[in-house]
């Protein structure tokens, strides 16, 4: 440590010794002030995920602002050792070390009007509309931002409009149930709709994933939460409702004894937890404009390419939010190593998320034929279009599987995300063969909009759409769904027409011929 040990455990009220803190803005000494106290952070700027240009841009600074909303509780216990705490300032003195910022002149757009009632919102685009006017713009850029000019993003909602429904008629259609079964029947919901694991989420609001968790919980539905939370596991659950269930998701660092310390963390939780979910459609982050764009008006950069890092550590992009979350994790994955390491540090049931071929489908269901309580689930996804642009939306995959090896929906469940705006999308999701279907940022900008009660008011939306689209189509239970009630024909024509390219006989001969 470079630090004044004269000044330990004392109070920094005086102006010499804020004076003090101001002066350790260097790599040779890094201060900086959270939550009222000082740290002396410089032997852990080597080791920063964000590198350590976006801690010396706040040294010597009271960081709390930047910090807290994008880290848990407990953060700084796991990274700092005891002594690198040097004491505390008092709010006058923290009031002076705040960053200084060139701000724009506000204009009268700037000026946050008071949300409406949420009673008053009718749909997913409508609270959208009304968490941009409450979140900070960086927020926004972060939950709105995709890879390079969003075209899968876009492609993943509006392919949903090329599916047609097929109502039936003179059915009684008083009452529906939306309840199922996931995870080869082990646990039951009251929606097939799920939180997808959504990074961040007290950047919209206080109430965070917790809040996340109690605007689901009268539906029954399942939350994924996500390995870049900003609130502990332990918190998320902790005032859960009962019978409440969560999945964690995991992102694979390169240093592997961190995900296996957080798989011990969630294995002793299976009360709430029923799964680990493995993403796979991410292993490098997207190059995200928006975010990007928004460190760099707001000036807090995170750098390009993370100090003291070899070649292939280094990060492209000019860098943001999900630069910084990205930061560690593996892109050495494959189903021979994977899989069994994850097998020797929990025995929950496994969900791939990310499975944008109807191949590496057949490739998963394989594995869990081969390893029976292995692989659960599958999700197709291509992360909300934030990672590879362009990439096909989960629907494609879904047809794919249909057409080229149906077996699958037998083996494993296969589940989806992306795009998700209307309960019509969900059941039209349902009829093609998914068990469940995700939604990641309708969650997040129900926050934005207002809280806990935001996600809520999201969730009761889609709720009624669902419902009063299975009425309409002549459907009582979720099981009844299928291939009949609806026309998927416009959308067969841009799926892959490449042929199964399947080797049936084994998993490894198959994947040789992909």
């Amino acid at each position: 440590m470079k630090a004044c040990s004269s000044i330990h455990s004392k109070t920094l009220q005086s102006p010499a010794y804020q004076t003090t803190v101001a002066k350790h803005r260097s790599a040779d000494s890094c201060w900086v002030v959270l939550y009222g106290n000082v740290y002396d952070v410089t032997d852990f700027l080597p080791h920063h995920p964000g590198g350590s240009k976006i801690i010396l841009q706040l040294a010597g600074r009271d960081a709390t602002d930047e910090y807290d909303p994008i880290h848990p509780p407990g953060t700084l216990e796991e990274n700092l050792k005891p002594e690198a705490k040097l004491g505390t300032v008092d709010p006058a003195g923290i009031k002076k070390l705040k960053p200084e910022r060139i701000e724009p002149k506000p204009t009268a757009d700037d000026q946050k009007a008071p949300p409406p009632p949420l009673h008053t919102l009718l749909n997913l685009d409508e609270i959208e509309a009304v968490a941009k006017t409450q979140v900070s713009k960086k927020c926004w850029a972060y939950y709105f931002s995709a890879a390079d000019d969003l075209i899968s993003k876009y492609y993943n909602g509006s392919v949903f409009r090329s599916i047609l429904l097929r109502p039936r008629v003179f059915v009684d259609c008083t009452t529906v149930s939306t309840a199922t079964s996931l995870l080869g029947g082990t646990v039951r919901v009251g929606t097939p709709v799920y939180v997808c694991p959504a990074a961040m989420a007290r950047l919209a609001h206080p109430d965070g994933e917790a809040g996340i968790a109690r605007g689901i919980s009268r539906f029954g539905a399942m939350q994924l939460v996500s390995n870049n939370a900003s609130q502990t596991p332990e918190q998320i659950v902790a005032d859960a409702a009962p019978g409440a269930v969560f999945g964690w998701q995991l992102y694979v660092q390169t240093t592997r004894a961190k995900s296996e310390a957080m798989l011990a963390r969630i294995n002793k939780m299976r009360d709430h937890f029923k799964c680990i979910v493995l993403t796979l459609d991410a292993p490098v982050p997207g190059k995200r404009e928006h975010d990007e764009k928004a460190n760099l008006e707001s000036q807090m950069v995170v750098e390009s390419l993370s100090n003291e890092k070899s070649t292939a550590e280094k990060r492209p992009g000019g860098g943001g939010v999900g630069q910084q979350l990205f930061f560690g994790t593996a892109a050495d994955l494959t189903w021979e190593t994977t899989l069994p390491w994850l097998a020797e540090h929990t025995d929950l049931p496994i969900v791939l998320k990310g499975v944008q071929t109807h191949e590496d489908a057949y490739l998963a269901a394989q594995y869990a034929r081969k390893k029976p309580g292995s692989i659960k689930a599958i999700i197709l996804s291509n992360h909300g279009g934030r990672a590879l642009d362009t990439a096909p939306p989960a629907v494609h995959t879904l047809l794919e599987i249909r057409k080229y090896c149906p077996e699958v929906f037998g083996i494993i469940d296969v589940w989806i995300d992306g795009g998700i705006k209307r309960g019509t999308d969900v059941v039209k999701a349902l009829c093609l063969g998914a068990k469940a279907v995700g939604v990641g940022r309708a969650a997040l900008w129900g926050l934005g909009a207002g809280g806990w009660k935001g996600v809520d008011r999201t969730f009761e939306i889609l709720q009624g759409e669902i419902e009063t689209c299975m009425k309409l189509l002549g459907v009582k239970e979720v099981s009844e769904l299928g291939p009949r009630f609806i026309n998927s024909r416009m959308v067969e024509r841009d799926i892959f027409d490449g042929g199964a390219g399947l080797d049936r006989h084994g998993l490894w001969v198959s994947r040789a011929k992909l």
